[in-house]
C-alpha cells in the first residue's frame, strides 16, 4: 500500500534553476563570449532571470514554499494514522480469515484514497496559487519592461535565453530588475481554494 509524497516539492519548482540576471549567453562550446558589435535597436530580456533576482519574485517564491510546507504538514498528519494501521494490518494478516482480510483491506484502501485525493487537491491548489502569483508579478513587470524598452531605444526585443552568443550590451534584464524593485518588493497571497474533484484516481492495494 503506497501513498505518493510529492507535495513538498511543489514550491521548489516556482523559480528553480533560473539563470542569474548577470549570466549572459555564451558560445555553445562553453568558450568565451562571442562578443562583436552591439546591434542597434535589438534588445534582450530574460523573464526567468527577472523573477529569480527581483525582490518580489524572491518574496513570492518564499511565500509559495511556506504554503506548500503547510499543506504538506496537513497531508502528513492525515496520512500518519493510516500508515500505522497499514503496518498493523500487515503484521496481523496471516492470522485473519479471508473475509476479515478483505474487509480490512477495503477499509484501508478507502482511507488511503481519501488521503491521496486530498494531496492531489492541495497540489492543484499550489499550482493555481503559483500561476496567480506569476500573473500578479507580470502586471507590475510589464510597465517596467515597456519603460526600459523605450529608454534604450529598442526596436526589437528577443528572449535572452534563446541567444547563442554575441554582444549583450542591450540586455534589459538588470534594468528591469532594478525598476521592478523600485516599484514592488513583496507580494501577499494565500492558498487558492479549489473544489475537490471527486476522489483519487487509481486503486492502491495493501
Amino acid at each position: 500500500m503506497r501513498i505518493d509524497r510529492t507535495l513538498s516539492a511543489m514550491a521548489a519548482i516556482f523559480l528553480a534553476s533560473l539563470p542569474a540576471a548577470g549570466a549572459y549567453a555564451q558560445s555553445s562550446d562553453n568558450g568565451p563570449p562571442l562578443g562583436g558589435p552591439a546591434v542597434s535597436g535589438v534588445c534582450l530580456l530574460s523573464r526567468e532571470a527577472i523573477l529569480a533576482n527581483a525582490k518580489v519574485g524572491k518574496a513570492a517564491s518564499a511565500r509559495l514554499k511556506q504554503l506548500a510546507d503547510q499543506a504538506q504538514g496537513e497531508i502528513d498528519a492525515e496520512r500518519k494514522p493510516v500508515d500505522a494501521d497499514v503496518q498493523a494490518y500487515r503484521s496481523q494478516a496471516a492470522s485473519l480469515s479471508a473475509d476479515q482480510r478483505q474487509s480490512r483491506e477495503q477499509a484501508l484502501a478507502q482511507r488511503m484514497q481519501k488521503v491521496q485525493a486530498d494531496q492531489n487537491l492541495r497540489a492543484r491548489e499550489i499550482e493555481a496559487t503559483r500561476i496567480k502569483a506569476l500573473g500578479q508579478i507580470a502586471q507590475y513587470e510589464q510597465s517596467v519592461i515597456t519603460d526600459s524598452y523605450r529608454s534604450k531605444g529598442c526596436g526589437l526585443l528577443l528572449d535572452r535565453n534563446t541567444v547563442i552568443g554575441g554582444n549583450m550590451a542591450n540586455d534589459l534584464t538588470p534594468l528591469v530588475v532594478q525598476g521592478l524593485d523600485a516599484k514592488v518588493t513583496t507580494l501577499s497571497f494565500n492558498l487558492e481554494q479549489l473544489p475537490a474533484n471527486g476522489g483519487a484516481s487509481g486503486g492502491a492495494q495493501p
